[in-house]
């Protein structure tokens, strides 16, 4: 019986081939060590993170413009719906062999996928890209606190959370409060997404559990979509233009972040998401040509700076454990 770690906790998986079936993790103090330090491509799993929270924030930004045309929910069913279709296609994901709670994994991973992009585009439908990433990371920056197990990652996770708020202009009183309920919703999707796609990844070999998973997502949303948009979801352009937001968003950014979390614990990925906010500005800055004021750059500078303490901080445990 394969074990299973409590929610959020740190867990270490050994590189393996990319033909090799998931390791079963070793859980418990000892095993939250991203990877090997010295090992060739030791910070891999970081530029993982980082590389799909580029995508998915280059994805958003292009998914603003395509809501005129079919709204947030369209977008929202264009990007599931795609992005299942590519995943399937090229994941090929056998649905035999799983045992009961490799489903239930699979299934909650899934709705958790789809309300977290249904409450995040909601929330852009009503504010800026910046302010909504800035309100959803505190999810992800409030789980990388509860799964630690050292004092100093939370000193990481409170500076991030500073960079945030300053990030914000220091409030959100001027934005629509239906909108930063939106956002904060997305927010705590984002930290079972978290959770989830970590034990999905475990239970499931290469990115089967991902492909199954959105597909459970698309098929749960597409109603929403139906309803608001009806036929304007046939457009070809609009079908286009969807099918860029979903590999932007979904397909690379969720797959990076599926492997990354099979070696990087829980909560040094947790911190490494108060980047997204630094990203959505940066893109909302070319793609949506909103410009950055002095204190949302000293709030990049933020972030950033907590991001690379985290993973030093990772690193250096590794180091120090590995010397004992």
């Amino acid at each position: 019986m394969r074990a299973e770690p409590s929610p959020g906790s740190p867990v270490s998986i050994p590189s393996t081939s990319t033909n090799a079936p998931a390791v079963t993790p070793a859980v418990g103090p000892t095993a939250d060590l991203a990877v090997t330090p010295g090992r060739r491509g030791s910070l891999g799993p970081v530029g993982l993170v980082l590389a799909g929270g580029i995508s998915v924030q280059f994805g958003g930004a292009l998914a603003v413009t395509l809501m005129p045309r079919v709204g947030a929910l369209g977008v929202v069913t264009l990007r599931l719906l795609v992005a299942a279709v590519i995943l399937l296609v090229v994941c090929r994901p056998s649905v035999r062999g799983h045992s009961r709670a490799d489903w239930g994994t699979v299934v909650v991973f899934g709705i958790t996928m789809a309300a977290m992009n249904g409450l995040f585009y909601q929330s852009l439908a009503r504010i800026p890209l910046g302010p909504a990433v800035t309100l959803e990371v505190l999810g992800p920056l409030a789980l990388s606190v509860l799964t630690s197990r050292r004092a100093l990652n939370a000193v990481w996770a409170g500076l991030a959370l500073a960079g945030v708020f300053l990030l914000g202009g220091g409030g959100f009183s001027s934005l629509d409060p239906v909108g930063v309920a939106f956002a904060l919703g997305a927010g705590a999707m984002w930290a079972t997404y978290i959770i989830f796609s970590a034990r999905t990844g475990r239970r499931f070999p290469q990115a089967d559990g991902l492909a199954l998973a959105m597909v459970v997502a698309a098929l749960a949303f597409l109603p929403l979509g139906v309803v608001e948009s009806g036929t304007k979801l046939l457009n070809p352009a609009t079908v286009a233009l969807g099918s860029a937001v979903a590999v932007l968003s979904s397909v690379l950014p969720y797959t990076l972040e599926l492997l990354a979390l099979r070696r990087l614990p829980s909560s040094t990925f947790a911190i490494l998401m108060s980047l997204e906010p630094a990203v959505a500005a940066t893109a909302g800055f070319l793609i949506l040509h909103q410009a950055l004021s002095v204190p949302e750059s000293m709030a990049i500078a933020l972030v950033i700076a907590a991001s690379m303490g985290a993973v030093r901080t990772q690193v250096g445990r590794g180091k120090a454990k590995v010397k004992a």
